[in-house]
């Protein structure tokens, strides 16, 4: 008794759902789960392990690792000094914070890492971010906080974001920020850098370098006269980094064999030449001190020895509301830096870096890093470009670069104390010179996509005349709104057929294939012929998933080529206008609308080529059954619908639910598959005035048409005994359609999609 109630109570339920009698095999959710995860406590474990990638090549150490590692770390830590304490000062901080952030950076980062080149520790696009932080903070809240209370701040906040992107495995937002946008504020971002250090290079303290950096130019300008003497430092430095770099890669032309030495020579260029201004503002400055303690030229003054910062960071919630809207563009910058720079080196020296776990690393390393005192960390290209020639073998490099970091904070700062200031200006201009995209890069972009080019020149012009943040924001609004477009605003063809013969074997047998019917000149031979399929069959390809941003748009293409293309079914040349419906505005005078309308081909079939359709949702479901009803009142007759290459379950699941595929009589078929809101008034079933032989033909189809799929259920992988008008290829789905035209009268109407 209970059984029959349970059966009975689950009958109803499928009523009223709507659920079909005998449902056709298709995916279910089940299957999906089960696809997920086959093993969850195995993919647990891995993914406890995947989170310390050290382990899967610790184990593998040796010797020869260790020599590359060693020459690399030694390397770039003796660049990263000069260009940390650099940072740390276009920061707005002092300059054993930019210390502080490459020690951890690299230590930190070697435990997480998933890539062997990358080297982080302060950039100057993120430190460039954290100067004008700091700057929007004490404009609304002056004096409330320290700059190096709102720098750790931030790096605690956004390594925090990064940390849980990373865990949660949502690695592939960054995917939605193409390659030319990145280059486009990149770009902009070194150009607003240079323009605000070359006032330090030239010693004009007169000079505002927050603003925008056109703003900057022109004031400089109006400031040269002013230059003091810090521009002797700072320009002979800036001209003897080039003219360093520029012998030693025509030395490496002109002697190929001592390539290996002049590289290392222009590798430590930055530290010759910081040394050289050192002793030179030392043997200046040290007898030429004023009473106030201040010298002809600006020096870097009193680097304290050690961590003198140590401890957990102080976060006032305050002041995390207070900077708020400026954490996500320094969260992008953090992140979408250094996956970009991760990326690039992988893909240069042959491996592939996992944007999850580079996610985490970097987020560990800048939450950690606030322990130290260090300000936000992130990939830098220079270092890491260095790093990947000096022959770096594993990311223990990094180990070896901390080394050398820690050295200088316990052996050197006495010495940091004479630095110029303008030294160090010519050391960013220098190395963030090498950001701006060349020539050669810009005109690939215009080559590729002329429309990522002007997302590009977009970002780049904004960044220049107003910040980089808005540049940022700019170059991630167009690339969206250029997606949304495209996926929007797919393009769509009404295809023929070209017939292949070797010519290697002439008496081979032809091929078909399928072409748009008015193919692109740039893309055929002008002596290629498309043949049009045999009248009353539509083969059309859809290049998109179907989706609801796009659906109204099949709809359109299909209807309005069946209204200008095919035959309507109906002559209402007699018919009054006052029976005509609203929106038909009759025939033009003069014109005999019946007399060319029998000139045209009885529609009988449309084949769709799903071959590129990889997604389809309920609005596009509901847009087929739409494009169905209304080629179907054009007709006034059925009309078959072929689909053709198939590629995921889930389409199947959805057409199948829409009523296509099955050879189900359309009088059982609804007029609407999930309607927002649901008609109640009258019947549910597609309206249809079938001929009265219809009927009859609804439960059989032609000898010819049963052949051909027999055939093809025979020859196809795919099981196509419960869906009929589903194929494996676009050749055998015409072939379906043609083969049932050359059977049925044109006025024979069939039942069944």
């Amino acid at each position: 008794m209970f059984t029959e109630a349970k059966n009975a109570a689950k009958n109803a339920v499928k009523r009223a759902v709507g659920h079909p009698k005998e449902p056709v095999p298709v995916v279910t959710v089940e299957h999906w789960i089960r696809r997920l995860s086959p093993d969850p406590k195995r993919d647990a474990i891995d993914y406890l392990t995947s989170l310390f990638p050290i382990f899967g090549w610790i184990t593998r150490y040796n010797l020869g690792w260790l020599t590359g590692d060693l020459i690399a770390g030694l390397t770039v830590g003796i660049v990263a000094v000069p260009q940390s304490m650099s940072y740390a000062k276009l920061a707005s901080l002092p300059a054993e914070y930019g210390l502080y952030s490459s020690f951890v950076g690299t230590l930190v980062y070697s435990l997480f890492a998933t890539s062997k080149d990358v080297s982080i520790g302060p950039v100057a696009v993120m430190s460039q971010t954290v100067a004008q932080i700091i700057a929007y903070v004490d404009k609304h809240h002056p004096g409330a906080w320290a700059n190096t209370q709102i720098a750790t701040t931030v790096a605690f906040i956004c390594g925090f974001i990064a940390l849980g992107l990373g865990i949660l495995r949502l690695g592939w937002i960054v995917e939605f920020i193409p390659a030319p946008a990145v280059s486009g504020y990149m770009t902009g971002s070194a150009i607003n850098i240079v323009s605000g250090q070359v006032p330090g290079l030239l010693g004009l303290s007169s000079v505002n370098t927050r603003t925008a950096p056109y703003k900057v130019i022109i004031d400089t300008l109006k400031a040269l006269p002013q230059t003091k003497l810090d521009a002797a430092f700072g320009i002979t430095g800036l001209v003897c980094l080039y003219m360093i770099r520029f012998a030693c890669t025509y030395s490496t032309k002109r002697y190929p064999r001592r390539q290996r030495l002049f590289f290392f020579i222009s590798v430590f260029r930055n530290a010759f030449v910081i040394i050289i201004l050192t002793i030179a503002s030392w043997l200046y400055c040290r007898h030429r001190a004023t009473k106030s303690g201040s010298y002809p030229i600006k020096v870097l003054g009193t680097v304290p020895r050690g961590f003198q910062h140590l401890g957990p960071p102080k976060i006032d919630r305050d002041l995390v509301s207070a900077l708020a809207s400026e954490l996500p563009v320094a969260t992008i910058i953090l992140v979408l830096e250094h996956i970009a720079i991760s990326r690039s080196f992988g893909r240069v020296n042959g491996y592939k870096i996992d944007p999850n776990q580079e996610l985490i690393a970097i987020g560990v390393t800048n939450t950690v890093g606030t322990l130290f005192g260090a300000y936000p960390a992130t990939g830098s290209f220079s270092r890491s470009a260095l790093s990947s020639k000096s022959g770096v073998r594993t990311p223990a490099a990094g180990i070896i670069k901390s080394v050398i970091v820690l050295v200088a904070l316990y052996g050197l700062t006495p010495a940091f104390y004479w630095i110029p200031n303008a030294g160090l200006s010519a050391i960013i201009i220098h190395a963030v010179a090498d950001l701006v995209a060349t020539p050669r890069q810009v005109y690939s972009f215009w080559r590729v996509s002329p429309l990522e080019f002007i997302i590009w020149a977009a970002a780049v012009l904004t960044t220049v005349f107003s910040t980089i943040e808005d540049g940022i924001y700019t170059a991630i609004a167009a690339s969206l709104a250029l997606l949304l477009i495209r996926l929007a605003r797919p393009r769509g063809y009404f295809m023929g057929k070209v017939q292949l013969r070797s010519s290697e074997k002439p008496n081979a047998e032809s091929r078909d294939i399928y072409v748009p019917l008015n193919p692109k000149p740039s893309l055929w031979k002008s002596g290629v012929r498309v043949t049009p399929p045999t009248p009353g069959v539509i083969v059309y390809r859809f290049e998109e998933s179907v989706l609801y941003p796009n659906s109204a748009l099949l709809n359109t293409a299909i209807v309005d080529y069946v209204k200008e293309k095919m035959r309507r079914g109906r002559d209402i040349s007699a018919i009054k206008l006052s029976d005509r419906p609203w929106n038909d505005p009759g025939p033009r005078p003069g014109h005999d609308e019946n007399a060319e309308n029998i000139q045209k081909p009885t529609l009988h079939a449309i084949v769709f080529d799903f071959s590129g359709v990889s997604q389809i949702d309920t609005t596009a479901i509901q847009a087929l059954i739409d494009t169905r009803t209304e080629v179907e009142r054009w007709a006034d007759r059925t009309i078959e619908f072929h689909f053709a290459t198939i590629l995921s379950p889930w389409v199947r699941r959805a057409l199948i639910a829409g009523g296509f595929g099955t050879g189900v009589p359309i009088s059982n078929i609804p007029r609407e598959i999930a309607a927002v809101v649901p008609y109640r008034g009258g019947q549910e079933a597609v309206h249809r005035v079938d001929k009265p032989q219809a009927e009859d033909e609804e439960s059989k189809l032609p000898n010819v048409v049963e052949e051909e799929r027999h055939f093809e259920e025979e020859t196809s992988p795919l099981d196509l005994e419960d869906t009929p008008y589903f194929h494996f290829d676009l050749v055998g789905a015409v072939r379906a359609a043609e083969a049932g035209l050359q059977t049925q009268p044109a006025d024979t109407s069939r039942s069944s999609t």
